[in-house]
């Protein structure tokens, strides 16, 4: 399926939001995830089903200032 993750669309064989994260390398890094602008705990990741044309973003968070 297609989807957009941090504004780059690209195709996925990923059903979940959790295996996407995986998929892109992600692992168990600390991220904030929101789909279609709504955002998704991490609990919530494995149940979250993705769909084609969804729109993703993850975010790291930064240290420094």
């Amino acid at each position: 399926m297609k989807i957009t993750v941090n504004g780059t669309t690209q195709e996925s064989a990923a059903t979940t939001l959790d295996t996407l994260l995986d998929e892109l390398g992600y692992g168990a890094a600390k991220v904030a995830t929101a789909v279609n602008q709504s955002f998704v705990p991490a609990a919530m990741r494995p149940e979250h089903r993705l769909a084609d044309g969804d729109q993703i973003e993850i975010v790291a968070p930064r240290q420094g200032g």
